[in-house]
């Protein structure tokens, strides 16, 4: 497997935007629902694969339909998001399944980074850092509405949708990240930097800066790892960052 400077690019973005994002939902204690909603990505994938489609636009529209119907039926039924995600989450995997061919599930499932083309690295790059201006825009807003929700509202904070928003900002990440490490993976280069982050942080605004440099440095680290020995590069940026977390350990404030 040879990594090119593209693949490298999008890892390095994908990674950076993924740790500043993850540092929001970490704090928000959103982590599983993060988690869950990479999967939501499977059923999109499989059709593109299918269609001879980008599978990150594929995993795209499956992502924001997913979001989309979340949304609603929180807006519906005041069930909370985790739950309802969870539900969304065991649909979309069983459809995803039955559709995606079996000789492409390995990589639906873990990404091939190899097959990044120039198209997918300007897009990744862009999305990148579109989503990193939005969230540091919204970002004060949704801490606003995580310290109190009463008092976001009297702020004329609309907490719907800018829940809204960031879950859309989550699906772009996952949709343009998911050649790096697929549609299983991906949702720990959101969670494991901002976790990492959170132990040695001493502050909102180092803590959400830490969690990008960490994963920009562990998608970095794990794509020339992968180079080297030959391994996916998925799992051994996960690794990379799993290694990370554990170091922080020993500095926890």
């Amino acid at each position: 497997m040879s990594i090119n400077l593209l693949s490298f690019l999008t890892a390095v973005f994908i990674g950076g935007v993924g740790g500043y994002v993850g540092s929001l939902m970490v704090t928000k204690r959103m982590a599983l629902a993060g988690d869950v909603l990479s999967h939501v990505a499977l059923p999109g994938v499989g059709l593109a694969v299918i269609y001879g489609i980008n599978i990150s636009l594929g995993a795209l529209a499956s992502l924001v339909l997913g979001v989309f119907l979340v949304w609603v039926l929180e807006l519906r039924t005041g069930l909370p998001a985790e739950t309802l995600v969870g539900i969304v989450f065991i649909l979309s995997l069983a459809i995803g399944f039955l559709i995606t061919p079996e000789t492409e599930i390995l990589e639906a499932l873990f990404g091939n980074i190899s097959e990044v083309y120039i198209s997918d690295a300007i897009a990744a790059i862009v999305v990148s850092v579109l989503i990193f201006l939005l969230i540091r825009k919204i970002y004060p807003k949704m801490m606003l509405a995580y310290v109190s929700e009463d008092l976001a509202l009297v702020n004329n904070v609309k907490i719907q949708k800018y829940n809204l928003i960031y879950f859309l900002a989550i699906a772009a990440i996952i949709a343009f990240g998911i050649k790096v490490a697929g549609s299983l993976l991906m949702s720990a280069l959101i969670i494991i930097p901002a976790a990492a982050s959170r132990n040695i942080s001493r502050s909102m605004l180092e803590y959400s800066y830490l969690a990008m440099f960490i994963g920009v440095a562990s998608a970095a680290t794990g794509v020339l790892l992968a180079e080297v020995i030959g391994w996916p590069v998925g799992p051994i940026v996960i690794l990379v960052n799993a290694v990370i977390f554990g170091f922080t350990l020993f500095f926890k404030r």
